[in-house]
């Protein structure tokens, strides 16, 4: 896969250590779930530390009053992309615990491997906001398209997209299709199997974080 200016692919121990847990076989759901939610912790701390919405304030300190920077009220959105991406959405709010929370309904046609939108409700006024779209899995990039695509329709100007396990065709074709979101990933895999699915990966993320099959 060649570099693109938009994608940060992460480089870091811990995520690995957490990552190699995630993709065992043996690992369970309450397991699974934990993983995957401290992972989006840890990739949330770097891909929000430019271009959030900040305002200085005034704080009293023990000693004397001084000015502080805090992250605006009310400024970011998390947008999970269904139903995956719900597992991700506690490992942002650790970090923006008053971050409203939007929902972007999809599911890939199995014959078509496309993916088709069944579901989207989202916060009053996001496109004045901070969007972080989350999904642990980016395997073709249908549903990332398709979703920041929506975003953008309702007027978002400001959107980033994250997942944990991504697939060299799926970034690229993300990267192309919006040169202007920022993607993160926490790990970049080896290719797509003939069914569209990443490899190595960890299975179907879905069914591992709500146990289902």
């Amino acid at each position: 896969m060649k570099n693109y200016e938009n994608v940060v692919i992460f480089d870091h121990p811990l995520i690995r250590h957490k990552i190699a847990i995630l993709r065992d076989e043996k690992t369970s759901m309450k397991e699974f779930r934990e993983l995957v939610e401290e992972i989006t912790t840890l990739m949330t701390y770097e891909s929000m530390k430019d271009g959030v919405p900040t305002e200085e304030i005034t704080v009293k300190t023990p000693l004397e009053t001084c000015r502080q920077q805090v992250v605006a009220d009310n400024s970011v959105v998390i947008v999970p992309i269904l139903r995956a991406g719900l597992g991700m959405v506690n490992g942002v709010h650790v970090l923006f615990p008053s971050a409203r929370v939007g929902h972007i309904g999809m599911y890939r046609n199995e014959e078509t491997l496309k993916p088709e939108t069944y579901y989207c409700k989202l916060p009053e006024g996001i496109e004045d906001k901070f969007v972080l779209v989350v999904d642990p899995m980016l395997a073709t990039g249908g549903s990332a398209c398709d979703a920041i695509a929506l975003l953008k329709e309702r007027g978002c100007k400001h959107i980033r997209f994250m997942s944990i396990i991504g697939a060299p065709e799926g970034v690229s074709r993300v990267a192309e299709t919006h040169p202007d979101v920022k993607i993160y990933v926490s790990t970049l895999d080896r290719c797509l199997n003939e069914n569209g699915y990443i490899l190595p990966g960890l299975g179907d993320a879905g069914d591992r974080l709500f146990g289902t099959k």
